[in-house]
């Protein structure tokens, strides 16, 4: 997927990818979700908490696994 293009990517699919992946990590962004009154695509990834988001960012720095 690192040659897709934004057209390629269907954003509800990459949003339920998005979820299993950072579920596996024991990490839930309540608010995931396609920014349904955009025509690019995009995923609205919401608010967290910032002990979330600060697992979030040391799941990211570690290339995975649980939090």
């Amino acid at each position: 997927m690192a040659n897709a293009t934004a057209s390629d990517v269907d954003p509800y699919a990459a949003t339920e990818s998005l979820r299993a992946a950072l579920t596996d990590a024991g990490i839930v962004l309540p608010s995931l979700g396609v920014d349904v009154g955009s025509d690019m695509g995009l995923v609205n990834l919401g608010r967290a908490r910032a002990e979330v988001i600060s697992r979030l960012a040391d799941v990211i720095r570690r290339g995975g696994g649980k939090a």
